[in-house]
């Protein structure tokens, strides 16, 4: 077999690089201007490399009984993981990809193909207008993980966009999110404000060193109208490579404090990473 080389192209929205990981034989990190976007082992597309990625997976194995297939959302392509993840550990899945970047999924879908018969649909669109657009209660699972290059796009971190969210979603969904944030976390306790205003059931999911103001990072937020089973996801972060923290009740309610739900007119993008915070060489 000839020896996997890496592709660089120009997108929409900067330079994407696919680059082969010498330890697995079909994996490829893909990275868009130097930050990594997405990690996916074609051979087991169940194996999840960023720590982030994996507690998005672990919420994914507990909204449902193992196996039940799920209609899902997913706001953000990348190289498409998550869709790969649900695709083989929920097979008969229907799940919906919206990524904003036409270029970027075309590499994507050039290199790294989805198997046939994955039940996952690709639309080039923004993530905001597509749910807008969206029919309501068709979705059992959205998650949203968009990033324009390095921050959430603003018309993506408002509570009317959380609203729309909510009416995508079935009366028993779960939305799940990726952003990133350090102390004071002005905006990771707004973003919770927006989903507690609209959901019965906002969880946060993130390393006790980014709770503690320690560093810059990423934190995974979960949200339903029913009881999402906080102690399952606490054994399973607990046990992770990089353990997590799972902070709901009134735990929670007072680590969001005084922060508001935020209107669009007031909506700002997620704060720019620190240097080397999640850049690769």
């Amino acid at each position: 077999m000839s020896e996997a080389i890496p592709v660089s192209r120009a997108v929409d929205h900067g330079t994407a690089k696919l680059m082969p990981d010498v330890d697995r034989e079909r994996a490829w990190l893909l990275t868009v201007d130097g930050a990594p976007q997405s990690y996916v082992d074609l051979d087991d597309p169940g194996y999840l490399e960023f720590e982030y990625t994996r507690r998005l997976g672990y919420v994914l194995d507990t909204v449902a009984e193992a196996g039940r297939a799920l209609d899902a959302v997913h706001l953000g392509g990348g190289a498409l993981t998550l869709p790969r993840y649900l695709a083989a550990t929920r097979p008969g899945s229907r799940q919906d990809v919206v990524e904003v970047d036409r270029a970027l999924l075309e590499l994507v879908v050039e290199h790294l193909p989805l198997p046939a018969g994955s039940g996952v649909a690709l639309h080039a669109a923004d993530a905001r207008a597509w749910l807008e657009a969206a029919p309501d209660d068709s979705a059992d699972v959205l998650i949203a993980d968009v990033f324009g290059g390095s921050r959430v796009p603003a018309h993506l971190t408002s509570l009317a966009c959380a609203r729309e969210a909510e009416r995508v979603l079935r009366p028993g969904g779960v939305y799940l999110a990726n952003l990133a944030d350090a102390a004071p976390f002005a905006f990771l306790r707004s973003q919770l404000a927006n989903l507690a205003a609209v959901f019965e059931e906002p969880v946060l999911i993130a390393e006790p060193g980014v709770l503690r103001g320690r560093r810059f990072g990423n934190a995974v937020l979960v949200a339903s109208h029913r009881e999402i089973d906080t102690a399952a996801l606490a054994r399973r972060t607990a046990a992770d490579a990089f353990p997590a923290r799972v902070e709901h009740g009134p735990a929670l309610r007072t680590f969001i404090g005084a922060a508001r739900p935020v209107d669009d007119s007031d909506a700002v993008p997620s704060p720019e990473p620190p240097d080397g915070a999640f850049g690769i060489g």
